[in-house]
């Protein structure tokens, strides 16, 4: 979490590709693709969805590799929040 934005990966394996992970805001919610760190689906405010693609950007890597995790069934290791 950070700025009041939730970020979250479910722990589902046979979740659906492409990776991606969830983002809340009040009552805005939407979907980021983590491969190209794009909002693929929902509705937040502009200022919100560039700090959670920013966020995205920083954590690519870490993201992908959380997204194994989930699809193995394994606890994701928790990413810095933006600052």
């Amino acid at each position: 979490m950070f700025y009041g934005i939730i970020v979250r990966m479910y722990f589902a394996p046979g979740e659906h590709n492409p990776p991606h992970f969830h983002v809340y805001y009040n009552e805005y919610k939407g979907t980021v693709d983590i491969n190209n760190c794009e909002f693929i689906e929902g509705n937040l405010p502009t200022k919100q969805l560039k700090l959670t693609l920013a966020w995205a950007e920083l954590h690519k890597e870490e993201l992908l590799a959380n997204w194994d995790l989930v699809m193995n069934g394994e606890q994701p290791f928790k990413i810095q929040p933006l600052k």
